[in-house]
């Protein structure tokens, strides 16, 4: 195997297995940085090592019997307790090869302590953007070069969140714990909230010159995948799941041979990953089995079905997709939510009715500086021709928005109101 190719499997299995690895060693050592650094360890260990003797049979069991003995070796030097590095001798003992340290890395207890490392970097204790690059640090596997890149701000800052979630985790004394039953619903929220976070990232970026970051979506694509075989009775978890397959089936469709984006009605529909549809489809379903009323994440999964379903924009059962935008505002009561049930109507029951929510929005200044209340209300004019107003909102649009592509997208459909 070329060295090469050697340091794409370590990427790999540094991917996959990471989470397990640190997961673990936070449970016995109780120290979330310190678990990162001895993960850290075994993985520089494996870029000297594996060139030269090849990758191991189990690699992530070597990993992880790596990062053990090198949790010993620092035990041993440090005026840790006497307690853990018992415990540490015992899993040792009991488990001295690294092929028994694999078969332990999927036993229960590795899944209980990676659904405790989910709801540390997820705690509400720290701020949005700490837990989105703790958890792509930690679950993810992410390099801060390689989150730092993802959302556009530099490795330095990057770092300083993940050195500053750390130290709040250990100032706030967080427990490595499942959550009580009574406060375990409020934290999946979180959980759930900054998994999707990192996904519409990838879908729509916020800033930059691409509109799409598909590696991002697949990294929330699978951290949900991870979450739903941990908490398997959470409806809205397989909600969310349903959601991010349906949407990342369309990512291949969602911009042009250049990177120019290509709003959904215009979107070659054979384009779209079918594979990635049924999936999705199939995570609703059992999401529905579960005998729970729909949670927002689910509702948002029924609408991107009725889109998913659709075999032409002509098919779309837009009065469903209104009737579930007015169940989802019910439950999840937001300007952005309103905007889209406002395009829902318009697609329904006309450009007219969806202008009203729009105007109450604008009104109210429910959504300021927001770049797609300019841009949807464009739209909604351009459809009652009154194009010299439009054009005026698409302008708009695109002062507001941060992103590359999408202000081209809108100073074209400023322009194209000159021209109708």
């Amino acid at each position: 195997m070329l060295p090469t190719d050697i340091h794409l499997s370590i990427e790999a299995v540094w991917r996959i297995d990471a989470p397990k690895i640190i997961a673990r060693l936070t449970r016995i050592l109780g120290d979330i940085n310190l678990a990162e650094e001895l993960a850290q360890d075994a993985l520089v260990i494996a870029l000297e090592q594996w060139p030269v003797a090849g990758v191991p049979y189990k690699p992530g069991a070597w990993l992880m019997a790596t990062a053990k003995h090198r949790a010993v070796d620092l035990i041993r030097r440090s005026v840790m307790s006497q307690r853990k590095y018992e415990e540490l001798g015992r899993e040792l003992f009991q488990n001295p090869s690294p092929e028994a340290d694999f078969d332990a890395a999927f036993d229960e207890d590795i899944s209980d302590d990676l659904l405790r490392l989910i709801f540390i970097t997820c705690h509400p204790v720290l701020s949005t953007e700490a837990r989105i690059a703790l958890t792509l640090r930690l679950l993810g596997g992410l390099t801060t070069v390689e989150i730092a890149r993802a959302f556009l701000v530099s490795e330095a800052t990057i770092a300083q969140r993940i050195v500053r979630a750390k130290r709040t985790l250990s100032e706030a004394n967080v427990p490595f714990e499942v959550p009580s039953a009574a406060d375990r619903l409020a934290r999946l929220s979180s959980v759930l909230e900054v998994i999707y976070l990192i996904f519409n990232e990838g879908y729509s970026a916020t800033a930059g010159d691409d509109w799409v970051r598909p590696a991002l979506c697949e990294d929330a694509v699978r951290l949900g995948r991870i979450l739903v075989e941990l908490v398997p009775a959470e409806p809205e978890v397989h909600g969310l799941v349903a959601l991010m397959e349906i949407q990342a089936s369309r990512l291949q469709a969602r911009v042009g041979r250049s990177g120019e984006p290509i709003l959904l009605l215009d979107q070659n529909r054979a384009r779209w990953d079918h594979l990635l549809i049924q999936r999705g489809l199939r995570a609703l379903e059992r999401a529905k089995k579960t005998g729970q009323a729909l949670g927002p994440y689910a509702l948002q999964a029924a609408i991107a079905a009725c889109h998913a379903r659709a075999r032409t924009p002509q098919e779309t059962d837009w009065q469903r997709i209104a009737a579930l935008y007015d169940a989802l505002v019910q439950l999840l009561p937001s300007p952005v939510v309103e905007l889209n049930r406002a395009v829902a109507v318009s697609m329904a029951y006309g450009p007219e009715a969806g202008l009203e929510i729009v105007e109450v929005l604008d009104r109210d200044e429910a959504l300021p500086n927001y770049h797609l209340l300019p841009g949807v209300r464009g739209d909604l004019l351009v459809r009652m021709g009154r194009l010299d107003e439009a054009r005026v909102e698409f302008e708009r649009a695109a002062s507001l928005t941060r992103n590359t592509r999408e202000r081209d997208l809108f100073l074209e459909r400023a322009i194209d109101c000159y021209e109708q």
